[in-house]
């Protein structure tokens, strides 16, 4: 078996992996009822059988140093030292990976959960696809076909500035800008960034759950400010399509587009990521679906462990 997990900023979620890459024992846990990830991996050892795990792969929601072997988490002050992890808790060599390299990898594993599409455009076979999501933060990592199999390319793609596309979203940006100096994409394509844009639309602070919720209701405040959020993360998705020719697919993962498949499908994201000017048939001609895996980063942990 072995030890594979999902570390984001808000949950993180725990399994043992078969080398058939099936799931046992999973474990999802709300980071705030912990210190550190230390103690976490602690509850999550003492109730599996940690005596089965002969390696692991960690998914880490943040960068991973140079030599692989630690990372801190981008938006929680928690640190990942695998040295200290295998000492602790005597466990086999581990590894590390950022957690859009896991999610992208889930992107390839075959599950009873079917992406949802929301543009069928002209996929080609061998093209690049690109993984992007928004939940605590953004995240974005590429898939290239490499002799026959795929090869990851993760990054901190969240951390771009943020561009404008009108007056409404140049206001917005002024408003985040006093609030957090450089925009970057992840202040408004995240969870945060969806109560952000509500917050300055309507005045109203409002969790991201509780504005889903109103839009989903046909609230007319909340759709406004959904709208804006699809219309932003599609103008962002379709930037980033076109950067890397993703003739592959586009895949919508993170919390965010899964737990709010009825507001995605509205029109604002496919027509913000199809309006690129001259290249606006090239973009309908990638395909668009969002991910409803539950569990795409444990899964994509699970086949990079037993790569």
């Amino acid at each position: 078996m072995q030890l594979v997990g999902d570390i984001g900023g808000t949950r993180s979620r725990l399994a043992l992996a078969d080398a058939q890459g099936h799931l046992h024992q999973v474990v999802i846990f709300s980071n705030d009822d912990h210190t550190d990830f230390t103690s976490l991996c602690a509850s999550y050892l003492a109730q599996a059988d940690s005596t089965a795990i002969r390696g692991g792969c960690l998914a880490v929601a943040g960068p991973i140093a140079d030599d692989g072997r630690s990372a801190r988490l981008t938006n929680r002050p928690w640190p990942i030292e695998l040295s200290q992890l295998e000492q602790r808790f005597q466990l086999p060599p581990l590894r590390l990976v950022n957690d859009f390299a896991a999610a992208a990898m889930g992107v390839i594993v075959e599950t009873d959960a079917a992406p949802l599409p929301l543009q069928t455009g002209k996929p080609l076979a061998a093209g690049l696809k690109l993984v992007i999501g928004a939940g605590t933060g953004l995240g974005v990592a590429s898939l290239i076909p490499r002799n026959e199999a795929w090869q990851v390319l993760p990054g901190e793609g969240g951390h771009i500035g943020f561009a404008p596309q009108d007056e409404l979203q140049d206001g917005l940006c002024r408003w985040l800008r006093a609030r957090h100096g450089r925009v970057i994409i992840e202040h408004v394509v995240s969870g945060s960034g969806l109560a952000a844009i509500h917050a300055y639309l309507h005045d109203t602070a409002l969790t991201p759950a509780a504005i889903s919720q109103a839009a989903m209701r046909g609230e007319a405040a909340a759709l406004a400010s959904f709208d804006l959020f699809a219309s932003i993360f599609g103008a962002v998705a379709g930037d980033y399509a076109l950067a890397r020719m993703a003739r592959g697919g586009v895949y919508l993962a993170g919390g965010v587009a899964a737990a709010n498949l009825p507001l995605m499908q509205r029109g604002p994201f496919l027509e913000a990521f199809r309006a690129k000017g001259v290249h606006r048939a090239l973009a309908a001609d990638m395909p668009v679906c969002i991910v409803t895996e539950p569990l795409l980063g444990l899964r994509g942990a699970a086949h990079l462990a037993w790569r």
